[in-house]
């Protein structure tokens, strides 16, 4: 646990500082047989990146909100700590990306994110994090822009932990408050360092991003991320379970 995080970047910063080498996301695609491990180093480079393409490419500032049109992914979660670590608000599944400064958007939400008029980004969210074959028009290629961002990130101003950090599903959030109620969860799902969660659940709502992201990070634990569980048999999915022992 870290109850002195204050904000979700605070709560990166500290499972970097412990343990980086421990896995934090694993992600099943079982539609297409994918499997991504993350460890807590891997992941916040990720964060580094992203954080350094929002701040600078972007020119995102602490304030802005950004619609992510993006399913349980382990992009979205990077997405999420990268907002954090920016200050940016991050709204989830929002319902009216045309108010938000900027939208990140999978393949599927193309056209409801054209109602941005900010800076667009698209994510093919093919496996290995592969580009679009032909980049949608009007939207930045997340997967060509990314890799040449830096490794290390240094924000304009630290995030402040009273600002909003998260909006979704009608509810809004400081960094201060996710961090609290991220504790909570965890402490009522018993989760521990070094335990291992799995979550079927979307990044709609603060249940999924919770159990999907959040109360692990603040418990020190892993997430195994498996949107598409229900398209294996029972025994399949209590293999997963065994394999990637989950407690």
């Amino acid at each position: 646990m870290n109850p002195t995080a204050a904000t979700p970047a605070a709560l990166l910063d500290a499972a970097l500082a412990t343990d980086p080498a421990r896995p934090l996301v694993t992600y099943y695609d079982d539609t297409t047989g994918e499997r991504v491990e993350l460890s807590v180093a891997t992941f916040a480079n990720w964060v580094a990146k992203t954080a350094n393409l929002l701040q600078g490419d972007l020119a995102a500032e602490p304030g802005d909100r950004l619609a992510l049109l993006l399913p349980a992914h382990w992009q979205t979660a990077v997405w999420l700590l990268a907002c954090a670590a920016t200050g940016v608000t991050a709204v989830p599944a929002d319902p009216d990306p045309a108010a938000a400064d900027l939208v990140v958007s999978g393949p599927d939400a193309l056209e409801q994110a054209r109602a941005c008029t900010g800076e667009r980004i698209a994510l093919s969210l093919r496996p290995l994090g592969g580009r679009f074959p032909q980049p949608p028009e009007g939207f930045l290629d997340y997967a060509a822009e990314v890799p040449g961002q830096g490794d290390r990130f240094q924000p304009y101003a630290p995030a402040d932990p009273d600002a909003p950090a998260l909006a979704v599903a009608g509810a809004e959030f400081t960094g201060g408050e996710l961090v609290a109620r991220a504790h909570a969860d965890a402490e009522s799902r018993a989760l521990a360092p070094g335990s291992r969660t799995l979550s079927t659940l979307g990044y709609d709502t603060w249940e999924g991003l919770s159990a999907g992201l959040y109360a692990p990070l603040a418990a020190g634990a892993a997430v195994v991320l498996c949107p598409y569980l229900d398209r294996l048999s029972p025994e399949r999915q209590e293999k997963r379970r065994a394999d990637e022992r989950v407690s």
